[in-house]
């Protein structure tokens, strides 16, 4: 071979590397040119329009202070232009969720927590609002004119409710999220929390709140969204990748927002094949049990995926028994139930509240998981679950017959002849349905054939014609119930009070807050304190016949009672108030009201809290508020 074709080859080869060097450079400079470009624009031209709208309707929350049938604190006044802000103080023009702090959890009423709950996953109640037009969002802004700091989590939906063409996909994303954190100031506040971008438009806002450290009912006045029509253009100083999605806590970034990964996971069988599994081979199945215990719902899914030996612990229905997917409401649907199918056969306690809403679980896809793991069901909870109905209800009564627990809380969708189905459970100790369509026929039917009931909510449950009936039902059947709430029963009166002051002597817990038919002047509180010693709780807000009498049958008779809440007058002296406060309460809220000269009406609202530490008074914070 001639020496003169080597060289040419050495000398393509280099040509070709020089080419390929030049080509490279030229691509970096087009590109940084091309960025400096993309920069230098979003700094001389204008700035995408921007809207800026209030919400036009609430079409979801979890509860509410206020009524059914009225306005005053109720989540409906967040829709439309602020009624309040920038004035701070109690109105009745806002919107207030049904608690705070954590005296809630202390009461009789309280359930167990569930196991592998994500500790980030902190919220307590929601509300869902719409606007006029879908944007990109840029800001979210909530008008808080009383005790704010409740709200944790702020997220975005791709669903659009006024479309008449369902999405083929619903996809929501966290805007904002942070941990409970204590707000010192009391006054009103325009929160403005710094949200990330996302890639879809939307005019479907979610507010995630958890008031376990306010003092008080945290008000909420109006929510204002900013955003685009136009998708906005990153330049190199914003940030493609929000810092907070990296975090090892943030459950829903890292976990795909729960289920979607956890299917696949679920579904994975790749695993490692080995000759021996170490140490794990020495330890015993039920130790390996007891460590994985301990870990959440996501992190079992990727270890199910290491080896043989851990998928099948991880994959045993002994580590369903509590099975909490309230957490992953945001992405759980049918398709996740069925992959959970053969993992929850031994299941005991199910949480399935703010679940399968917007068509993420379909009625056949919950009955075929009922199906196959009800049997063992003990404790279902079901608020605010959008898609049941009577089949629904019906499959329950029939697939879970040792069910003791079932909380269909909000629930407000359900048809009133769904409830017939819960008077087959007739083992139920505790049922919640605060905010439910039930009426006064189907649950005279419960209540006759469920005699084993120990906590019952009926709360602002409208369609009841005759609180009297039902207090005489409950006082001839329900001879071991100990907490009973019927906050907001229009009708009851002194009779239906005697019926369930002599028919349900361990009652340790009654509210009876805004029940306007009830007056002190007939004797129904007084014999309340005398037949129902037991009494933890007792509250009577918003009931201004309460008087003298009252609270001293209450201190002499009820020496267990350790949350009162009354409305009092001038009629009420404040030693007899001190007295009950220091010797016995744990939680006391007080309403003082007083004539002013002149004409009209004042009104003082105080709040004096107390804890009870090792028999003696260790502390007392007065709260105060107005409203004009």
């Amino acid at each position: 071979m001639s020496p003169v074709f080597p060289m040419l080859t050495v000398l393509t080869m280099f040509y070709y590397i020089c080419l390929r060097r030049r080509a490279r450079t030229a691509t970096r400079g087009e590109m940084m040119n091309s960025h400096r470009t993309i920069e230098s624009n979003s700094r001389t031209s204008p700035l995408h329009a921007e809207v800026v709208q209030y919400a036009k309707e609430v079409v979801d929350f979890s509860s509410h202070y206020g009524s059914e049938n009225s306005m005053s604190y109720t989540m409906w006044n967040l829709a439309g232009v602020p009624n309040v802000f920038p004035s701070s103080g109690d109105f009745t023009q806002t919107a207030v969720f049904r608690t705070y702090g954590t005296w809630w959890d202390q009461c009789p009423s309280a359930s167990l927590p569930f196991k592998r709950t994500p500790p980030n996953f902190q919220s307590q109640d929601y509300v869902e609002l719409t606007f006029e037009q879908q944007v990109y969002p840029t800001a979210v802004h909530v008008l808080e004119t009383y005790h704010p700091g409740a709200v944790i989590r702020i997220l975005a939906c791709s669903a659009n409710p006024y479309s008449p063409i369902p999405p083929a996909e619903v996809r929501w994303e966290i805007l904002w999220s942070e941990r409970p954190t204590k707000v010192n100031a009391s006054q009103a506040r325009q929160f403005k929390p710094c949200i990330k971008q996302i890639n879809f438009p939307t005019n479907l806002i979610r507010l995630e709140v958890n008031s376990s450290l306010l003092d008080y009912y945290t008000e909420l006045d109006a929510v204002v969204l900013h955003g685009t029509k136009d998708k906005p253009v990153l330049s190199l100083k914003t940030s493609l990748i929000d810092m907070n999605d990296l975090e090892d806590d943030d459950y829903e970034e890292k976990d795909g927002c729960g289920m979607d990964s956890l299917n696949k996971k679920f579904s994975s069988t790749a695993l490692r094949e080995g000759p021996n599994n170490g140490y794990f081979d020495k330890l015993p199945y039920e130790l390996i049990q007891l460590i994985l215990n301990h870990l959440t719902l996501p992190d079992l899914c990727r270890l199910a995926q290491t080896c043989k030996l851990l998928n099948q612990h991880c994959c045993d229905p002994l580590q369903y028994i509590h099975l909490n997917l309230q957490p992953y409401w945001a992405k759980l649907n049918d398709t996740s139930l069925e992959f959970l199918q053969s993992r929850c056969t031994l299941v005991q306690w199910l949480n399935l509240s703010w679940t399968g809403n917007r068509g993420f679980i379909s009625v056949a896809g919950f009955s075929r998981f009922l199906k196959v793991c009800g049997s063992e069901l003990v404790r279902l909870e079901l608020s605010c679950s959008h898609f049941l109905n009577e089949t629904c209800l019906e499959i329950i009564s029939e697939m879970c017959p040792n069910l003791q627990d079932l909380n269909l809380s909000s629930c407000d969708k359900l048809p009133p002849q769904a409830f017939n189905h819960i008077a087959k459970l007739c083992g139920l100790r505790r049922l919640v349905l605060y905010r439910t369509k039930i009426e006064q026929t189907a649950l005279l039917s419960i209540l006759n054939f469920c005699s084993e009931l120990q906590h019952l909510s009926l709360g602002s449950c409208v369609m009841i014609e005759d609180y009297d009936v039902i207090a005489s039902m409950i006082g001839a059947k329900c001879k071991k119930l100990r907490t009973l709430d019927l906050w907001r029963c229009k009708n009851i009166t002194e009779n239906g009070i005697a019926e369930l002051a002599s028919g349900c002597p361990l009652l340790e817990e009654l509210d009876l807050g805004w029940c306007p038919t009830l007056q002190s002047s007939t004797g129904c509180f007084a014999r309340l304190a005398r037949q129902l010693p037991n009494l933890q709780k007792l509250f009577l807000t918003a009931n201004r016949s309460v008087c003298d009498t009252d609270i001293e049958e209450l201190a002499c008779n009820c020496t267990r009672l350790r949350q009162l809440d009354i409305l009092g007058k001038d009629t009420v002296y404040i030693c007899f108030i001190f007295y009950f406060c220091f010797f016995f309460l744990r939680f006391f809220f007080f309403y003082f009201w007083e004539s002013a000269s002149g004409g009209g009406a004042k009104r003082g609202r105080q709040r004096i809290q107390t804890r009870f530490c090792a028999d003696r008074l260790t502390a007392v914070s007065p709260m105060q508020g107005s409203n004009s």
